[in-house]
């Protein structure tokens, strides 16, 4: 082993990233560099071929060595001056769990075979939101790819993959990462995530990854140990947040990102909560240098970066200083709300914001966005919440009935479809799949499941007791809860065995015919919608005068009108006209001469039509 670099040599490959800050890096053949940064330690050495070895020390806290001799598969860990072995935080692979030792991985070896693949543009996205260990039986890489194929034929363009990064246990939602760099090895290998990618962008699917920056988890994290600077002293209730004043922090944030966007070649990333990381720190907002810094370092592909943000903000999503919009678009969760309680008359928790004015809210957030934009919000006090969003392109949101939240935190995690009239749910799909903006399904939506996701973990016992209180308390906001109501306990085995998806619904007779439903809906979508939208940057949503339970909605583009009617109630209610011409209608047999001025619509039903429009 050598304590200093010797001549410095060529990346194995020219599309690799500067050499990184953090982790076991190879710099030639057989050759690696090993950095931590320890600053809470003076001393650390590398455990490697059973062998021990110092490590050098550096006056801001990182710890290097450089080895020869080093193969992809060799085992390390760093050892602490109390005899600690540690993994490497930027581990890209553990030999069993995150207290163990880490593998040397060469990420240059894989023989990609879509290596020509260029992505997809934005506007083309229908995304369709998946947990590994669910999706299948058999809950791994390998297995979730021979389900793809009939995801691209009903045609999903996208999926979104619920985080990665190895955590404590053998299950859970993956909220709890530790190791950042490692794929969760219950999941399988790096390289058979690899698999699972490249066939996707065979079959011309994006993989967007969800990656959580604004905590770590408690179990198996070993940071505060060697660098409690790491972490600041609030954290969230999730576990420690990240200190972002700090360089290498968020060097280590940022590293990651493009990590996972080089050596695995994913298309985006969603980022969770990223309303933490606005918070300045060296008076520039780690949410806008991490955008920045990876848009810079892979300027030749199309990479698309998405926020969930709580904040309703637009500034994310404008251009500024002659460049695009740093991210693409944001999770919009008041579509969500609006429609929850449309669908189910919940208005508890997070839904009581969505009460009144019902109707008013859910045209705001189809014609401009954003249900709040501005205006004073019963949770917040009745101070003003959000800001104008109505010149925003359509597609900087992501809208959705459910998702991995708002199912997995109810008690029994329910589903939408089974807590709602199906013939309403049917008609808000077809809502959300003709719409400008851009869809979301979360797993099974396809067919119409209506099995439960729930929230599950595999913590130790003495943790049990807590979780299921914590369970309890986070389910008021999304549910009531009766006074002497229990939680499920999150860590029993048969909380993710019941989450994993049951195929078997998919074969019967409702499920094939949801199937084609959704088919047909995604092939308007291709055909009619997407030539509306493809100039994005310039739609302007507007929402015409209605009675309450119709929905009249124009999108005008450069050329084309997107016209949506439709009742949600069931009630025989008149609706404003539309010009275009119609091409899809809900229920199928729905017959109504939308164009005149008396028009009516009966219960559920749905229209939208397109215009053509002459220059002006």
């Amino acid at each position: 082993m050598n304590e200093t670099p010797g001549i410095d040599t060529a990346l194995t490959s020219r599309d690799r990233l500067a050499l990184r800050k953090w982790g076991a890096e190879f710099v030639g053949a057989g050759q690696v560099r090993f950095r931590l940064w320890a600053p809470g330690v003076d001393e650390v050495q590398l455990r490697l071929h059973d062998n021990l070895a110092p490590m050098s020390r550096t006056d801001n806290g990182w710890h290097e060595l450089w080895a020869d001799g080093v193969s992809a598969g060799d085992i390390y860990q760093f050892i602490l001056p109390d005899g600690r072995a540690i993994p490497d935080p930027a581990s890209r692979q553990q030999t069993q769990d995150v207290h163990g030792p880490s593998l040397i991985v060469d990420p240059t070896t894989f023989v990609w075979q879509n290596a020509g693949w260029c992505g997809r543009p934005w506007h083309e996205a229908v995304i369709y939101e998946l947990h590994i260990g669910t999706f299948t039986s058999e809950g791994t890489f390998e297995s979730a790819i021979g389900k793809l194929k009939d995801l691209a034929q009903i045609g999903i363009t996208a999926i979104e993959i619920m985080p990665l990064a190895a955590f404590h246990g053998s299950r859970g939602w993956g909220y709890d990462g530790v190791l950042l760099y490692a794929p969760h090895p219950d999941y399988g290998s790096p390289d058979d995530l690899r698999r699972l990618i490249d066939f996707a962008h065979g079959l011309g699917m994006m993989v967007i990854l969800d990656v959580v920056y604004n905590h770590l988890g408690t179990l198996g994290n070993y940071l505060p140990i060697y660098a409690p600077q790491f972490f600041v002293e609030d954290g969230t209730s999730w576990g420690p947040s990240l200190n972002f004043e700090l360089p290498p922090v968020r060097d280590f944030v940022i590293q990651n990102a493009a990590y996972w966007l080089e050596e695995f070649r994913f298309d985006g990333l969603r980022l969770d909560a990223a309303d933490h990381l606005a918070t300045p720190g060296d008076g520039k907002s780690l949410l806008d240098e991490f955008a920045q810094r990876i848009h810079d370092a892979f300027a030749d592909r199309l990479v698309h970066l998405v926020i969930e943000d709580s904040r309703n903000v637009t500034g994310p999503l404008e251009p500024s200083d002659g460049r695009e919009p740093l991210y693409r678009a944001v999770w919009n969760h008041d579509f969500h709300h609006i429609t929850h309680v449309i669908a189910t008359d919940e208005a508890v928790g997070h839904f009581k914001d969505f009460d009144e004015d019902r109707w008013d809210k859910l045209r705001r957030a189809l014609a401009g966005g954003f249900v709040y934009q501005g205006q004073p919000r019963l949770s917040q006090e009745g101070k003003p919440s959000g800001q104008p969003s109505g010149h925003l392109s359509p597609t900087s949101f992501i809208n959705f009935l459910q998702n991995h939240d708002q199912i997995g935190n109810r008690l029994e995690g329910d589903r939408l479809r089974g807590l709602a009239i199906g013939k309403l749910v049917d008609a808000l799909m077809a809502i959300l799949l003709l719409s400008p903006q851009i869809p979301l399904f979360f797993m099974g939506d396809e067919f119409g499941s209506t099995q439960p996701f729930r929230f599950f973990c595999d913590h130790p016992a003495e943790m049990w007791a807590s979780e299921r209180d914590s369970r309890l308390h986070e389910a008021k906001n999304f549910q009531t809860v009766g006074d002497d109501e229990e939680a499920p306990d999150p860590n029993c085995l048969e909380a993710f065995l019941v989450s994993k998806l049951d195929r078997s619904q998919a074969a019967r007779q409702g499920g094939q015919r949801h199937r084609m439903f959704i088919a047909d809906l995604l092939d308007k979508r291709r055909l009619r919608v997407l030539p509306v939208i493809e100039h994005a940057n310039n739609i302007a949503g507007k929402s015409l005068d209605a009675v309450d339970g119709v929905l009249a909605i124009d999108w005008i583009s450069q050329g084309h009108r997107l016209e949506l009617r439709c009742n949600l109630t069931t009630e025989l209610l008149s609706c404003p006209p539309v010009q275009g011409n119609v091409f899809y209608r809900y229920p199928k047999a729905l017959s109504v001469d939308i164009a005149t001025k008396d028009c009516r619509l009966p219960e559920y039903a749905v229209i939208f039509a397109v215009a053509e429009l002459q220059p002006q």
